[in-house]
């Protein structure tokens, strides 16, 4: 199985392997936690503590926000912050502070961060920022991470 070797390898270096919505796989190879995508509005993931598994869910609005916190998410990624062609719409960071200060979550942002509007992150009520696009070009960042809840840049 193709997801036993990865979860090895996560192992090995320890990287932490989230799961998408399938709890039985992802006690199967032992990975660390399990996300739940937006459209999901199951509330079976609440007990998941005793499995020793971190529930990681995703939201576009104050309706699936709360959605996530029923199903007991440690952490919420927060999305479009930024134009994305994908949406119509965007949260932007106005909107974004806004539904992260009205809930007591830990909230990251994703979705259309570039070279261009990083700098604007500095102004989230967030504990962090994922991306994919960003990460995967050869233009892109070379490494990014926090430290104490400050993001460190390197081009």
């Amino acid at each position: 199985m193709e997801l036993v070797k990865i979860a090895q390898a996560c192992k090995k270096k320890r990287y932490q392997l989230y799961v998408s919505n399938d709890i039985r796989l992802a006690t199967r190879v032992r990975a660390d936690g399990i996300y739940i995508p937006s459209f999901n509005k199951k509330n079976f993931f609440r007990n998941l503590q005793n499995k020793n598994l971190i529930v990681l869910g995703s939201a576009h609005n104050q309706k699936e926000i709360n959605q996530k916190v029923l199903q007991n998410c440690k952490a919420i990624f927060l999305s479009p912050l930024f134009n994305v062609k994908k949406s119509r719409y965007c949260l932007n960071i106005f909107k974004f502070n806004l539904l992260t200060l009205a809930n007591k979550s830990n909230f990251l942002a994703l979705g259309g961060i570039n070279k261009k509007n990083i700098r604007k992150l500095q102004m989230l009520h967030a504990r962090g920022f994922a991306g994919i696009s960003m990460f995967k070009k050869k233009t892109g960042l070379l490494k990014a991470g926090f430290y104490k809840d400050k993001f460190l840049l390197n081009f």
